[in-house]
């Protein structure tokens, strides 16, 4: 007789823990469904990369056109999807690795793509991209030592700067294919467009640089060790 109702107060608590394991479930579930929009903004800029180099690997008449306005676009998203997940608390690990994996994939096939328009040297390009591949690497062993490495001022700033560098290639690209005489604007594009590239290379080199200086003495730790 007093076996019975142990057993069910047993399962009177293994309910109550299921139940709670459901509630926190839908609660990540619920909060997963909030993350998404940043998210999907973000894997939307990663598939506007593909339709801007199909764009520019199909020959025609308003090629550049047509990337300019998918880069801009794109652009925009990265915008949006950083401005929605810190005004409205969507900040996700996933969103983490998205946003800056959309963006190098963006920037490298919009630095590559100037190659084909002889816009920019292979030597500032492989700067810039290499400059990517290098932070990445850095922030997989920063992440080894259970840091985060986030993008700084100086981050950002290489980001726009090679952002409107691109931009301004493409307008200048833009304003040959559809004849559009613009004077004077014309003029000042063309003379400032190599002193921009080499002003995003400078800003590129040091932002970089002063990523490895700031995580110097982590770089010659050993996972699990302490870093001051």
């Amino acid at each position: 007789m007093i076996f019975f109702p142990q057993i069910s107060g047993l399962f009177g608590i293994k309910s109550q823990r299921l139940s709670t394991k459901e509630k926190s479930k839908t609660k990540v579930s619920q909060q997963t469904l909030r993350l998404n929009l940043p998210n999907q903004l973000s894997l939307a800029r990663i598939g506007m990369c593909g339709l801007f180099v199909a764009d520019l690997s199909i020959d025609w008449p308003f090629q550049a056109t047509t990337a300019l306005i998918i880069f801009l676009l794109a652009s925009l998203t990265d915008l949006l999807d950083g401005w929605i997940a810190r005004n409205y608390n969507l900040v996700s690990e996933l969103g983490k690795l998205l946003d800056p994996l959309a963006d190098k994939i963006l920037i490298s096939a919009a630095l590559l793509s100037l190659l084909q328009f002889n816009y920019a040297p292979l030597w500032a390009v492989i700067t810039m991209i290499a400059r990517e591949f290098l932070i990445t690497g850095l922030r997989t062993l920063v992440a080894i030592h259970g840091k985060v490495m986030g993008a700084d001022m100086g981050g950002k700033q290489k980001t726009i700067s090679q952002m409107v560098f691109i931009i301004a290639c493409f307008v200048s690209l833009s304003l040959k294919e559809t004849k559009i005489k613009t004077g004077i604007f014309d003029y000042i594009l063309e003379n400032t467009l190599y002193p921009m590239m080499l002003l995003t290379v400078a800003i590129t080199i040091i932002s970089g640089t002063n990523y490895f200086y700031r995580h110097w003495e982590l770089i010659h730790k050993e996972p699990g060790s302490k870093c001051e």
